[in-house]
């Protein structure tokens, strides 16, 4: 398990135990993006293993260091399932079980949660950006392009490293992964997290987050110039 987090005190405790229920015996990697309000220590303290950083990098560097951690430190086959969710999921997390199912069956690769229930009030304009670069670059169709919540093997876990900065994560994860062969689904599941509204701090991060997608989607480049 690997779960991103800043600043995420109010939650990671309920999201780690709701985790701990969901995939009994799962170990659990907090990807700590420069926390000050002392997540790294409360997530230590519920017996998670803290990838712990002294300044922010982003998500996407954060979750590339303990990505990479944790694969060093259980070794394994390449069907080996990793699970990766944000940190401000909450009790919902422990309904995150059903993602690793087409995993386990063979059926997929990469499994993607979309939320039954849409929390936030953007516009939809980075989201919408998102699902476009995804199926101009590798021709899927997905209605939740950036949910942080997927589960994926080892395998393509490690295809897709290093993860695209920032909020880019997942788009350029994804790309990456339908390249590769990689079979992805997307699944339903009833997930709640923080939302952001229509106000100067909800505009402020979806106009970052769509900045990283646009810097993911330039660095995927098209099939044609990755051959190149």
């Amino acid at each position: 398990m690997l779960v991103a987090a800043r600043d995420e005190a109010q939650r990671i405790e309920a999201t780690l135990a709701a985790l701990s229920r969901a995939f009994p015996g799962a170990v659990l990697w907090v990807a700590d993006d420069g926390s000050r309000d002392g997540t790294a220590e409360l997530a230590r303290a519920a017996g998670a293993s803290v990838s712990p950083g002294a300044r922010p990098l982003g998500k996407g560097g954060a979750m590339t260091r303990a990505a990479r951690q944790a694969l060093a430190a259980s070794p394994g086959s390449e069907r080996d399932v990793f699970v990766l969710c944000d940190g401000d999921l909450g009790e919902s997390a422990s309904r995150l079980g059903p993602l690793a199912g087409p995993l386990a069956q063979g059926r997929a690769e990469l499994a993607v949660a979309a939320f039954s229930r849409p929390a936030g009030g953007g516009l939809g304009i980075a989201r919408g950006f998102a699902g476009w670069a995804i199926r101009n670059r590798c021709g899927l169709r997905l209605r939740a392009p950036v949910s942080g919540q997927r589960a994926l093997t080892r395998g393509v876990l490690e295809r897709t490293l290093p993860f695209a900065h920032g909020y880019g994560m997942e788009l350029g994860m994804t790309i990456e992964a339908a390249r590769a062969g990689a079979r992805v689904v997307e699944i339903e599941l009833d997930l709640t997290h923080r939302p952001t509204w229509r106000d100067p701090r909800g505009f402020a991060h979806r106009g970052a987050q769509l900045l990283d997608f646009a810097r993911a989607y330039a660095r995927a480049g098209s099939p044609r110039e990755r051959r190149a």
